[in-house]
């Protein structure tokens, strides 16, 4: 399967969890104060998902938690990320999303977030291969409308407002690089 064609599984903030630990240690309270506040209109979880989002993820060896006593309180969990955490992070943050005005809107926006964090030097190529696989995918939607019969009337409306909203992507992706390239050259300007 092509980057073009891969199917993301189902969209989960476990990323974005992963993401705040890359670098630096945190609570599950502190950690979903900033999903709602960071990506509010992005993902939503209540506190409860985000917790068993955390304990799934120490289960399966990306976090690791120790617990950190406090006086006249219950001790308190601090949540770690581990090496392979860190390779799960760093392999999604440089992998494109799928072609889907959805996966682009709330995961590749969340990749950009991080990449601008972690990475600045990589967005630019970030963007570039992101409109690739949007090209891509309008591709195979061309190819797909083409030969979809005249007479089927509300499939070729239903690709037909799929391509034009991939469309729509594309030139947000322009205006992505452009923001970003001028962000980057005004922090050159400040050095």
């Amino acid at each position: 399967m092509s980057i073009y064609q891969q199917s993301n599984s189902r969209l989960s903030p476990e990323y974005v969890l992963l993401g705040f630990l890359y670098l630096l240690p945190s609570h599950g309270y502190d950690l979903h104060q900033r999903l709602s506040s960071e990506f509010g209109n992005i993902w939503h979880a209540s506190q409860s998902q985000t917790y068993n989002i955390l304990k799934r993820l120490e289960a399966k060896g990306y976090i690791t938690s120790t617990y950190i006593e406090q006086e006249k309180l219950p001790p308190r969990q601090l949540l770690q990320i581990t090496q392979s955490g860190s390779e799960r992070f760093i392999t999604w943050l440089n992998k494109p999303t799928r072609s889907s005005v959805h996966a682009i809107r709330v995961e590749f926006v969340t990749r950009l977030y991080f990449m601008q964090r972690y990475y600045p030097q990589n967005i630019q190529e970030m963007i570039r291969l992101q409109t690739d696989v949007v090209n891509e995918g309008l591709f195979q939607l061309d190819e797909s409308l083409a030969n979809i019969p005249d007479s089927q009337i509300f499939d070729r409306l239903a690709l037909e407002l799929r391509i034009k909203l991939l469309k729509s992507v594309i030139s947000w992706l322009n205006e992505c690089s452009d923001v970003f390239g001028s962000k980057r050259l005004l922090g050159q300007e400040n050095e």
